[in-house]
């Protein structure tokens, strides 16, 4: 991966000499090596050691959303069975990237049909995003998941197990993922601040844990993020740093919204977009995750969530997104008042 962090420089006292001090990304710095490391997956994980116990595994299907441990599950499993020599018995390709039937017949097949070195029974090949394969690769795939069998096992890793065709499914154990629960993501914040020497008060900590929606990545960058600027980090600097709303400021626009007040919730719909540079994606996500703290008769929590469904996938289809939020609040307005007919 990419360092985004840039290169700090300094004068050294005695030379003046320009140092450069190379910042290392966290989520690699932090990125567990043993099954044990992972953490929010429990259940998962004690299977997956039963197999590196065992010294065997089935073609395995990893299913969930982005940053809950399924690149890292899959690597940790090949470190924990073949040891020093994991490197050479584990390949990894992202099929978003590299996604047509060549890349099938080719790339993993050579990898495939080539004896494990070492004391290894067995290759892995981890295939990340594999729901971004098109279908006559999936189908090659499954060919090449049968054929080889004896020597090479398939990790396929993916955000929605539904894109993957069936005869796949039925050759893998399927193990999904769900977001990393909240306590999870504070111990882990807590551990890498601690290590880091950075203090994030309660209210920060309460921010991280709101911006990440159950993504360990996202949650690690987030403290990278706020510790360059100040080794402090409270809630202000996370919402800062992330481009996200207090959730209060949301949970205010909606209520202007809902009281009849379409000028003030439209002036704070302009401070969201111009001020804090949020996008109309944005600023509908979280209108969608406050609606259920609002204490709000069901049946209209229904019609609301029904036309916020509809302006998020215009917003997709390329609308104007000024448009359709004031749109949104035009409707959520006449709502309150009885009059969405």
């Amino acid at each position: 991966m990419t360092n985004l962090i840039p290169n700090k420089s300094y004068i050294h006292p005695s030379h003046k000499e320009v140092l450069e001090i190379k910042e290392e990304i966290w989520i690699e710095k932090y990125r567990p090596h043993t099954l044990e490391d992972v953490v929010g997956q429990d259940e998962i994980i004690k299977r997956l050691q039963s197999y590196v116990k065992s010294r065997n595994l089935p073609h395995l299907l990893f299913s969930g959303p982005p940053g809950v441990g399924k690149t890292a599950s899959a690597i940790a499993v090949a470190r924990e069975l073949f040891g020093d020599t994991w490197t050479n018995n584990f390949t990894e390709l992202n099929a978003s990237d590299e996604r047509g039937i060549d890349v099938v017949r080719n790339k993993i097949k050579n990898f495939a049909r080539t004896s494990p070195l070492g004391e290894a029974d067995f290759k892995i090949i981890f295939l990340d995003e594999a729901d971004a394969l098109t279908s006559d690769a999936q189908s090659a795939l499954r060919r090449t998941m049968e054929k080889y069998t004896s020597n090479c096992r398939f990790i396929l890793s993916c955000n929605y197990s539904s894109k993957i065709i069936d005869p796949i499914q039925s050759r893998c154990a399927v193990y999904r993922f769900g977001p990393i629960s909240l306590e999870a993501i504070r111990q882990r914040i807590a551990h890498i601040a601690d290590i880091e020497g950075l203090e994030v008060d309660d209210e920060g900590m309460e921010a991280i844990k709101y911006v990440s929606m159950g993504d360990m990545r996202k949650a690690i960058n987030a403290l990278q993020a706020a510790g360059l600027l100040d080794k402090k980090i409270d809630m202000e600097a996370i919402y800062q740093i992330t481009a996200t709303a207090r959730p209060e400021e949301i949970g205010s626009l909606i209520d202007l919204a809902l009281g009849g007040d379409f000028i003030g919730a439209r002036t704070k719909l302009d401070t969201l977009l111009i001020n804090q540079g949020l996008s109309g994606e944005d600023i509908i996500v979280q209108i969608h995750r406050t609606m259920f703290d609002k204490s709000i008769p069901d049946i209209l929590k229904v019609k609301l969530m029904d036309r916020i469904g509809e302006i998020d996938f215009r917003l997709t289809e390329g609308a104007n997104e000024r448009i359709q939020l004031e749109a949104l609040l035009a409707y959520f307005v006449l709502a309150g008042k009885g009059n969405d007919s």
